[in-house]
């Protein structure tokens, strides 16, 4: 679990308006940092399937978040993407 300061931290950078906590960028932002501290820990725990089945589902929400921003807003998915470093 990635710490509550952190999390607000990225919830603050990626919010759309004050008081915004679960617009798209700010969920996937949130997904993003949560699969970078799970791939790490399975990095050490290969063993981990639990932990590696929570990862593919962060994964999947993650992408069809990613889906729906392209189809609705290209330009903000744009920006996402290039802020995230997601895809090439």
């Amino acid at each position: 679990m990635i710490a509550a300061e952190k999390k607000q931290n990225t919830i603050k950078s990626f919010r759309r308006h004050d008081g915004d906590s679960g617009s798209p960028e700010v969920q996937i932002a949130v997904l993003t940092d949560r699969i970078g501290e799970i791939t790490e820990h399975l990095k050490s725990h290969k063993h981990d399937h639990a932990t590696r089945r929570g990862l593919l589902m962060m994964v999947g929400r993650r992408n069809r978040l990613l889906r729906y921003m392209q189809r609705t807003n290209r330009e903000s998915y744009q920006q996402l993407i290039k802020r995230l470093g997601l895809r090439k």
